[in-house]
């Protein structure tokens, strides 16, 4: 069976964190990530499946708690900035049309 470091264990859930980053990031439709329920379940699914994927690696002594809750803190830090910048972007759009 094959043994996996820490560090490849990190990179791993680092890869798939950024997944999800860019899940937004690349969202061309702007409003729906604002608006859209349907993109919301989306994200919060995969946030759901990540720290699961987290806690999972934890649990096997692959991963520290305190460093999977910060991979976790740091993933959601990421999603509420990504959201912030829409909601701006969205608000002066709204400005200039008025």
């Amino acid at each position: 069976m094959n043994q996996l470091s820490q560090e490849e264990v990190l990179t791993t859930l680092l890869q798939d964190a950024e997944k999800i980053k860019n899940l937004i990031v690349n969202q061309q439709n702007k409003l729906c990530v604002a608006h859209c329920k349907a993109f919301e379940e989306v994200v919060d699914t995969q946030m759901y499946g990540f720290s699961k994927q987290v806690d999972f690696t934890v649990r096997l002594g692959l991963l520290e708690r305190k460093v999977g809750n910060q991979l976790l803190a740091d993933l959601e830090h990421s999603l509420n900035q990504l959201y912030t910048e829409v909601y701006v972007q969205e608000q002066t759009s709204e400005l200039k049309e008025v």
